[in-house]
C-alpha cells in the first residue's frame, strides 16, 4: 500500500481541481454559451503539457498565438513578455536552428554532432527553468481569472475581490480554494512531465549513433503534436490525453531524474573544462551507477569510499535528498578504468559497474591507482552496443555475491 500511496495522493489532486469543474459545467439542462470553466481547464491543462514537453517550442507557440489573438494596439501592448514578437521570433529561430542540426545529423560524424547536443540540452534546462518560473505561473493567473470570470457570469450574482476575479457568493469557497492550489499544483506538473521529457536529451547524449538522436526526436515531436491535435479538435480530449501524459511521467520520474543528474553533470563538465582542473582523490571520488550494484538504481550518483579493511563503498542519497545510503563494491581490485571516447567508466571481467563523469578523461591512470583497480583498458567501438545496453538498462542483472 506504501508503494502505491504516492501514485493515489497524485489522482486525489487531479481529482480535486477537475471534478468540481466537469459538475459545474452541467447546470441544471441550462445550456452553457461561450468558454466554460471546464474547457478553460482543459486547454490550461493542454498548454501546460504541450510546453513541459518542449519548453522553448511551446513558449514561442503560445506567445505567437496570444500575439495574433489580439486585435488592437492596447490588447497587444498589454500581452505577457512572452508575447512580444521579440521574445517568440527568436525562440522559433532557435528551434528550427536545433530542426536542421537533426536533420543534417545522419550526415556528420558522431564526434561533431555531440557538442551540439550539449548545448542542446543546456538551452532545454534554462528555458524549462524560465518556463517553470514566469511562463506557467502567468498562464495559470489568466486562466484561473477566465474560469472565476465565466463561472460568474453563468451564475449572475457576482462579488468583486480587489478586481481580480468576479467570483460568485455561493461558490466563492471553492474558488479561493482553487486559486490557491493552481499554481503550485500546475508547477508540480510542468516539473514532472518536463523530467520525462528532458530525459531525451540525456539519452541522446549516451548514444553514439545519430539514427537512434532522431527516432528519440520524432517519437518526442508526434507526441507533442498529438497533443495539440487533439485540443484543437476537443479541448476535454486534449485534457484527457494530457492527463495520460502526466500519470505516466509520473510513474518514471524517478528514472528521469537520473538521467536529468547524467545530463547535468556531463554537460557542465563538458563546457567548463573540468577536467584540466581536477584530479582523483583517494576517497570520495564522483561517479555514476550502471545498475550492477543490488539495490542500487542505474546511473544514481554517488561517492565511491574506501573502507576500512581496504575495500570500497558506494554511498548515495535518493533524490539526494533522503537520508544516505551504502552498497558495498564486490572484487574492485579485478576491476578496470575503461577510457571511452566521450567519458570513461569501471569495469568488471563481464560487466560495466560505474560511469565516469567526463571530468575523470585523462585521469584514468590517477584514479585506478587511487581506488586500487587492476589498471586502465581501452573501451572501443567493439563495446558499443554493451555500453547502450548497460545505459538504458537492458543488461544482465546484478551479479550474486558471496
Amino acid at each position: 500500500m506504501k508503494r502505491h500511496a504516492p501514485l493515489i495522493a497524485l489522482l486525489c489532486c487531479l481529482s480535486l481541481l477537475a471534478l468540481p469543474l466537469w459538475a459545474a459545467d452541467k447546470k441544471k439542462g441550462e445550456p452553457n454559451k461561450g468558454r466554460t470553466p471546464g474547457v478553460e481547464m482543459a486547454a490550461m491543462a493542454t498548454q501546460i503539457t504541450g510546453i513541459a514537453i518542449s519548453p522553448l517550442l511551446g513558449v514561442s507557440a503560445v506567445g505567437a498565438w496570444q500575439y495574433f489573438q489580439a486585435d488592437t494596439a492596447e490588447a497587444k501592448a498589454a500581452l505577457p513578455w512572452f508575447a512580444n514578437p521579440s521574445f517568440w521570433l527568436v525562440g522559433l529561430l532557435l528551434v528550427g536552428v536545433v530542426a536542421f542540426k537533426d536533420t543534417i545529423a545522419t550526415t556528420v560524424p558522431p564526434g561533431w554532432k555531440k557538442p551540439l547536443d550539449v548545448l542542446e540540452t543546456v538551452e532545454n534546462k534554462i528555458s524549462g527553468l524560465v518556463a517553470a518560473g514566469a511562463v506557467i505561473p502567468s498562464l495559470v493567473t489568466l486562466g484561473s481569472k477566465l474560469m472565476l470570470e465565466s463561472t460568474a457570469a453563468q451564475q449572475g450574482a457576482t462579488v468583486n475581490l480587489g478586481g481580480l476575479a468576479m467570483i460568485h457568493i455561493g461558490a466563492a469557497d471553492f474558488s479561493l480554494l482553487l486559486s490557491v492550489l493552481m499554481v503550485p499544483l500546475s508547477v508540480a506538473v510542468f516539473a514532472v512531465v518536463w523530467l520525462a521529457s528532458h530525459a531525451i536529451n540525456a539519452l541522446i547524449l549516451l548514444s553514439p549513433w545519430a539514427p537512434i538522436d532522431t527516432a528519440l526526436k520524432a517519437a518526442r515531436t508526434s507526441i507533442l503534436g498529438l497533443v495539440t491535435a487533439t485540443a484543437w479538435i476537443d479541448p476535454v480530449v486534449g485534457s484527457f490525453l494530457s492527463l495520460i501524459i502526466i500519470v505516466i511521467a509520473y510513474l518514471v520520474a524517478g528514472w528521469a531524474f537520473r538521467l536529468t543528474v547524467f545530463a547535468t553533470v556531463f554537460c557542465w563538465d563538458f563546457l567548463t573544462l573540468r577536467k584540466k582542473r581536477f584530479t582523483p582523490t583517494v576517497d570520495g571520488n564522483w561517479v555514476f551507477a550502471a545498475g550492477k550494484l543490488p539495490g542500487v538504481p542505474l546511473r544514481t550518483y554517488g561517492r565511491l569510499m574506501k573502507k576500512a579493511d581496504g575495500g570500497l563503498s558506494f554511498v548515495y542519497s535518493p533524490w539526494h535528498l533522503l537520508p544516505e545510503r551504502t552498497a558495498d563494491v564486490p572484487d574492485h581490485r579485478r576491476m578496470a578504468v575503461g577510457q571511452g571516447l566521450f567519458f570513461s567508466m569501471i569495469d568488471g571481467d563481464d560487466a560495466t559497474w560505474f560511469f565516469l563523469p567526463p571530468r575523470y578523461r585523462t585521469h584514468e591512470a590517477q584514479l585506478a591507482q587511487a581506488c586500487g583497480f587492476a589498471g586502465v583498458r581501452e573501451a572501443g567501438l567493439r563495446k558499443a552496443w554493451g555500453w547502450i545496453r548497460d545505459s538504458l538498462g537492458f543488461g544482465s542483472k546484478a551479479p550474486v555475491t558471496a
